[in-house]
């Protein structure tokens, strides 16, 4: 959104921001930094909270912020419906119907895409506004920041009134005092989200389409609620039972999956007992002249990536890889206690364990906001 402050809520009484993420990105703080920023340096009244479930990591999360002129109180404390502004924080996000809800020709709308991931443009509806596209993950990974203050950046360009040393600022009070030693890093993930968030024309969206066989993407669904009152299975049954083993964990990944190097294993079992997903395959074999279980492998359909193996294992059988310069896994082994392989797996939305570099910089951060 280009242009003047005023000149906008000459329009509208509420500038409304809606954040579309899973737990472990972030966006709550980034929420809470958008409304703080608001009230600090833009002298505009704010009003947020963000929407999740149970506090893990993969849960979905929404972030809601309200923007107007000082001279009007915000009265309004309801999820967003209609944003003026729509960030994605991962783009497995874009499958699912209702992140688009709401969203209309007003609605500018921001992407984090990966390079290589463009076939999900092809869920992109007709009928929002402007779409931005930003490699945040790369840039966090690069940078030793966050996806966070990624996104922050992308937003403080594209909603056209907040200064970049707004963004820095506000970027310094939030993180300065509690995380001193992330603050430079994060700072430069905020400036490359802010440079490199770039629009996407209608030409070069529907050549995207084009190449994903999707050209003609239905246009999203309207605002109703799914499941009510009347409508939700009754007693709250999973009408979904049972699925669990044909889903699809890749998206979850964070650009990173533990490689398999065998002749280091000893079969300890270490990495079988703290992967929370069943990954690694155990069968009766031999090893050192002796019969035990001996590991063959790993399903990399049932990993998300969290690197728990990679860290308890005592003699570096399992190391951290890019898993761009490993598409050919070696000891890939899908789950052999199935009694038959599925025809498909379903892809799963993300988790959001964050694996990249910028995690042992900021020693994990326990329990931490960031």
């Amino acid at each position: 959104m280009a242009g003047s402050i005023k000149e906008f809520f000459q329009k509208k009484e509420y500038y409304e921001i809606r954040l579309e993420s899973i737990g472990g990105l972030g966006a709550n703080l980034c929420g809470k930094m958008v409304g703080e920023l608001a009230v600090k340096y833009l002298n505009l009244n704010s009003a947020g909270f963000s929407s999740y479930g149970s506090e893990k990591t993969g849960t979905p999360v929404k972030g809601y912020i309200r923007l107007c002129l000082p001279e009007r109180e915000i009265r309004v404390h309801s999820p967003i419906v209609n944003p003026d502004l729509l960030v994605i924080f991962h783009q497995a996000l874009m499958r699912d119907e209702k992140t688009w809800k709401g969203c209309g020709a007003q609605t500018q709308v921001i992407i984090a895409l990966d390079y290589g991931q463009e076939e999900m443009m092809g869920n992109l509806p007709e009928t929002i506004g402007n779409c931005y596209v930003v490699n945040a993950r790369q840039i966090a990974m690069e940078t030793k920041s966050r996806i966070n203050v990624v996104m922050l950046g992308a937003m403080a360009k594209v909603m056209g009134f907040v200064e970049l040393e707004s963004a820095r600022q506000i970027c310094k009070d939030s993180l300065g005092k509690k995380y001193p030693a992330a603050l430079e890093s994060n700072l430069k993930g905020l400036e490359q989200g802010f440079e490199q968030v770039h629009q996407l024309s209608k030409a070069e969206i529907a050549i995207l389409k084009s190449r994903t066989g999707k050209e003609n993407s239905s246009d999203m669904p309207d605002g109703g609620q799914e499941w009510g009152y009347v409508t939700a299975p009754i007693g709250g049954v999973n009408p979904r039972f049972g699925s669990t083993v044909t889903a699809d964990l890749s998206p979850s990944r964070q650009g990173y999956v533990p490689v398999f190097i065998k002749e280091r294993c000893i079969n300890c079992g270490l990495c079988d007992s703290t992967c929370p997903d069943m990954v690694f395959q155990f069968a009766e074999g031999e090893f050192k002249g002796r019969k035990m279980m001996v590991n063959r492998g790993l399903d990399y359909y049932h990993c998300k990536g969290c690197m728990r193996c990679v860290d308890v294992c005592p003699v570096n059988a399992l190391v951290r890889g890019v898993e761009a310069e490993h598409a050919d896994k070696q000891y890939f082994l899908p789950n052999q206690d199935m009694l038959r392989a599925p025809d498909y797996y379903v892809k799963t939305g993300p988790d959001g364990y964050i694996t990249s570099e910028s995690y042992l910089t900021e020693k994990r951060i326990e329990g931490g906001e960031v």
